[in-house]
């Protein structure tokens, strides 16, 4: 809903600058430019910890998601 993110949007970016853990993060796009998603790589130790941020979203407790996906990633270069 986009009241629902625009709501909680101010709350979403301050919490992915000031918990430390995010390397990078930004809106996943379709063809026409329009957004479809998101991707937020986070630094942390383990998969306890990403799901942990991952619930306290501002977003996901504003239960704006359909569904997140926690990936593991090994960063190279």
């Amino acid at each position: 809903c986009p009241a629902t993110r625009l709501d909680n949007r101010d709350a979403h970016i301050a919490y992915l600058k000031e918990t430390g853990v995010v390397s990078q993060a930004g809106p996943l796009l379709n063809d026409e430019g329009e957004m479809v998603g998101s991707l937020v790589i986070l630094d942390v130790e383990d998969m306890e910890a990403a799901q942990e941020w991952a619930n306290n979203d501002p977003y996901a407790k504003a239960e704006l998601f359909s569904g997140v996906e926690l990936i593991p990633w090994k960063k190279v270069i």
